[in-house]
């Protein structure tokens, strides 16, 4: 190299944040796809029938073999031996197989079909899954609603695969410099594929006033297979870096089990990994309901057509609006001049107020809740910076805890009570969302930089991978429980839809209604029915996890003291 001091790729800073933002683009399109119709919940109960069971029971299969077949764990061997390049681009067409499933699923095409008549029949009983209650599928479940979830299973596989690949790879490029930044940086960046999801899924799905679900799935899948091409400009990249290192990427022994055994061992490995479990369980699945549950909440009117604010171009100016946002926010954190920072931080903060006004003005639960990791994107990078050169990362988490708790309740007691002001309901919404990511930002700038402290080098694939298994259990359990709280805390709904179908069915029968009659009646009730559940005991099982969360910081702050695991201390020294 022309300077002599950089002796490989990751000396070089900028190659070390080009390989990052690699991999944060490739988890980015990832995010987008795994909540690809949580926007659209309510139309995928008045155009596939799906009701909040059906929707929680295929939202939480896609952590089904993770858990239950431990694809997980041997996600995590395949990494430690075979190494980041080859895991990355197999996850990445396992997710994009996966995506394809269930975009046919989703598509009209499978409506009428041969295979939609075998999932009908089929698929309703399964001995020894069934008895445990840790089934997929269920008697009664829309055939549409069974293929997705088996496409979302095959999906999760790849998506938590790429998470601890991604892991491992920071890892391989910043230890000894600015990790907590980097994993900070690359999950805030991931994120916004949330906001994205928000926005332009429902953008899709009613694109030219003709409702088509299949289009939000169409739109994952295309960029699931950009994910792809990510993941294989960062396999030539990633493979220069050994090339000058010298290190091979297949360079440890057989697997031991013993491996295993030395992580489970070690008493801060699984508060950290509990406390994983408890975060992501109260943010991921709230996130596959969120927008339901503001339209459920707040009294939103729908601009009127032809008018300035329904027309679909505002999208996408929200979405630049968006953009700027986050690349102000981000990028302030990386300004070396004050001023210049200052002026960053401004924009990013005008932007912020104008892309809520206009969200308002949409009167569109989806742009509400899209700012989520918004204010993620701003502090992520601080914090992480803060826990590299300071420390504090065991703090950090009892922190989160306590907003995360605040946050919850807030959406259980006090949003229901201003949701019928027009403004006073939107604003409240828009501050407790945006404290809710940044409690959220806490967890990859403190939690995920502290598992090397815990486990030798060779073996942090696998330790992330146990990990991610254990946080996949209640990715699982917690989306599923979500909707059978909903369905049983809202049981007139459910009365309400049976009563329209058995209706509408009699009236067929005796000739005084025609079939497109009977289905647009039981859409029409359908879609009231959408936007009519109470979300409090959701929202307080959610809280009650935060709670837990708050002790088992305590627990750790105490085990790492005594311990001296060096939690509290600073990544770089």
């Amino acid at each position: 190299m022309a300077n002599s001091n950089l002796k490989t790729l990751r000396d070089s800073a900028a190659m070390r944040w080009i390989a990052l933002l690699l991999l944060a683009l490739a988890m980015f399109c990832s995010y987008i796809f795994m909540d690809i119709l949580s926007p659209i919940k309510d139309l995928m109960l008045s155009q596939r029938g799906w009701d909040s069971t059906a929707f929680g029971t295929m939202q939480g299969a896609e952590t089904f073999l993770n858990v239950f077949v431990f694809f997980l764990i041997f996600a995590g061997i395949i990494l430690d031996k075979m190494g980041v390049r080859f895991t990355a681009l197999l996850s990445g067409a396992v997710m994009l197989v996966g995506a394809l499933i269930k975009y046919y699923a989703i598509a009209d095409t499978f409506i009428g079909s041969d295979i939609e008549k075998w999932f009908t029949e089929n698929l309703n009983y399964i001995p020894g899954l069934d008895e445990l209650g840790v089934s997929p599928f269920y008697k009664g479940m829309p055939a549409s609603a069974k293929v997705a979830a088996i496409g979302f299973m095959i999906f999760g596989c790849g998506v938590e695969m790429a998470g601890i690949t991604v892991s491992r790879g920071i890892v391989k490029w910043f230890k000894g410099r600015e990790m907590a930044l980097a994993m900070g940086s690359e999950m805030a960046l991931a994120r916004l594929g949330v906001a994205t999801c928000m926005i332009f899924s429902p953008f899709f799905a009613k694109l030219g006033g003709n409702v088509s679900v299949s289009r939000s799935v169409a739109f994952g899948v295309v960029l699931l297979m950009i994910a792809l091409i990510m993941f294989i400009v960062y396999f030539f990249m990633d493979k220069k870096l050994d090339e000058q290192t010298g290190e091979a990427e297949e360079k440890d022994g057989p697997f031991k089990v013993s491996d295993i055994g030395q992580i489970l061992s070690s008493s801060g490995f699984w508060l950290v990994a509990l406390l994983c479990v408890l975060y992501y369980s109260a943010i991921f699945p709230f996130q596959k309901y969120a927008v339901n549950m503001l339209q459920c909440n707040l009294h939103l009117t729908t601009p009127e057509k032809g008018s300035f604010w329904a027309d679909d171009s505002v999208t996408i100016v929200q979405y630049v609006i968006m953009l700027i946002v986050a690349a102000a926010g981000f990028a302030s954190n990386f300004m070396k001049k004050k001023d210049l920072k200052y002026a960053m931080l401004v924009v990013s903060i005008i932007s912020l107020l104008v892309y809520c006004y206009m969200g308002y003005m949409r009167q569109s639960a989806e742009a509400i809740f899209a700012v989520f990791p918004l204010l993620a994107v701003l502090i992520t990078p601080i914090l992480g910076n803060y826990v590299d050169h300071k420390g504090k990362a065991a703090s950090m988490l009892i922190l989160g805890s306590l907003l995360l708790i605040a946050c919850h309740l807030t959406f259980a007691f006090v949003l229901p009570l201003c949701g019928n002001s027009p403004v006073g309901g939107v604003v409240i919404a828009y501050i407790t969302i945006l404290v809710l990511g940044a409690s959220f930002s806490l967890v990859p700038a403190s939690l995920w930089p502290s598992v090397p402290k815990l486990v030798e080098p060779k073996i942090i694939g696998s330790a992330y991978a146990l990990i991610f298994w254990i946080q996949n259990i209640g990715l699982w359990l917690f989306p599923l429980l979500i909707g059978k709280v909903l369905e049983g805390t809202n049981p007139e709904l459910a009365a309400k839809i049976k009563a329209i179908k058995e209706t509408t069915k009699h009236a067929v029968e005796a000739g005084n209604m025609t079939i497109q009659e009977a289905n647009a009646q039981v859409a029409a009730v359908s879609e009231n029915v959408a936007v009519s559940y109470n979300y409090t005991w959701p929202l307080v099982m959610l809280a009650a996890l935060g709670v837990a969360a708050f002790f088992l910081g305590l627990l750790l702050k105490a085990v790492d003291k005594k311990k001296g695991i060096g939690l509290e201390e600073p990544n770089i020294k």
